[in-house]
């Protein structure tokens, strides 16, 4: 487990993405729907591709592209869909178009993370704040209320409700300013390198990035298998299993 950086020291405030950190995409509605179209996947195929999907979509990220666009959204969905041995043309257009209706305007990341609510349950306990800074289309706050997870949460800020994006720093500056903490006493925790670790550091937070499978490789950064793992580093703890 990685240390946390000794300027740190004891954070005040910890604040986490949404999408592929505290939700989940909804694997298994993904592998139903492409079996209905003759593509036999495990939930659990889906899931490593898109881990697999968001490493590769980082670089693409890295120049600051939006992750709200459509674009972004395309060419990630595509990379999933790669990953699963799906490369036909027609067949990527059709899955985007039912990825783009499928229940708007919360899409497919309605799903708890199995570990967050006890990671954020964790943090309260250490007597910290915990909020969420998401690129989102203005739904985040619903999604973590309707999971139960907003109730663990002193704020969440919704960039389509503040009219700037990670990795802006002015995202960050803000949920400081939900927190009343100064940058260097706040640690972001996120799935996206270039997005959310970058975009930490440049506010002038420390940052943890998670890689469930390692996928990442060696990054310069504090690095979690899971939430758990996560709050256990920013807390100086020994890891907490889920559910703990």
């Amino acid at each position: 487990m990685t240390p946390l950086s000794p300027r740190l020291r004891r954070p005040r405030a910890v604040i986490f993405d949404a999408g592929n950190t505290l939700l989940l995409m909804n694997y298994p509605v993904i592998a139903s729907y492409l079996g209905s179209r003759g593509h036999i996947v495990a939930d659990a195929d889906v899931h490593e591709a898109e881990l697999r999907a968001r490493v590769r979509l980082d670089p693409d990220l890295a120049p600051g592209a939006s992750t709200e666009s459509g674009a972004t959204h395309g060419r990630y969905l595509r990379y999933v869909l790669e990953h699963l041995g799906i490369a036909d043309e027609a067949e990527i257009a059709a899955i985007a178009a039912w990825r783009r209706d499928y229940n708007a305007p919360v899409g497919l990341w309605d799903r708890p993370d199995p570990e967050a609510a006890a990671a954020l349950a964790r943090v309260k306990r250490a007597g910290l704040v915990a909020g969420v800074i998401s690129n989102s289309n203005g739904s985040v706050r619903s999604i973590l209320e309707a999971t139960g997870l907003a109730g663990h949460l002193d704020f969440v800020i919704d960039s389509s409700l503040v009219g700037v994006e990670k990795p802006d720093r002015r995202i960050f500056d803000l949920a400081l300013g939900e927190a009343g903490v100064r940058a260097d006493e706040a640690v972001y925790v996120g799935d996206l390198y270039s997005v959310d670790v970058l975009g930490a550091r440049a506010a002038g937070l420390a940052a943890v990035l998670l890689d469930p499978r390692g996928f990442w490789g060696p990054r310069d950064c504090l690095v979690a298998r899971g939430l758990a793992e996560a709050v256990s580093l920013v807390l100086g703890e020994e890891p907490a299993t889920a559910g703990a």
